[in-house]
């Protein structure tokens, strides 16, 4: 099964978190397209989902920034080290943001809704896992 958007189930969980002031830092493993799918959007000049996804990425990096948000690492991912041989990733981007509700609201902003059809025509195969710095015992 390929996930490319949160189901609703997962933004409901999502929504739940928003009283949390903790910072987030999502991890987005990303997969795309050999040919971006602009079947709802035919206007658009055709590419690689690699390409559609640096035009979401340019404007998706100021609506981060927006709600106090920052990029921290984006890169090329390897072959993995541990993990299934056919769940390869094409990039790998590590996102800040102060807390749930930020990337909730900027999620759900119409700017952010404006653009993001170019996400879903890059994007093959996806995953986004929230993460936050808590105590790990084992880590001291």
């Amino acid at each position: 099964m390929k996930y490319t958007w949160p189901t609703d189930e997962q933004l409901t969980t999502l929504d739940q978190r928003r009283d949390d002031s903790r910072t987030i830092t999502m991890l987005n493993l990303l997969r795309y397209r050999e040919r971006a799918d602009y079947s709802e959007h035919p206007d658009e000049t055709p590419c690689s989902g690699r390409e559609a996804y640096a035009r979401y990425a340019d404007q998706a990096i100021a609506c981060v920034e927006s709600v106090g948000g920052r990029l921290v690492f984006g890169g090329g991912a390897a072959a993995n080290a541990i993990g299934p041989d056919d769940e390869q990733w094409d990039d790998v981007l590590i996102v800040e943001y102060p807390n749930a509700n930020a990337f909730f609201e900027m999620m759900t902003s119409e700017r952010y809704q404006a653009f993001a059809y170019h996400r879903a025509a890059a994007v093959d195969d996806s995953r986004l896992v929230p993460m936050t710095a808590g105590e790990m015992n084992y880590l001291k």
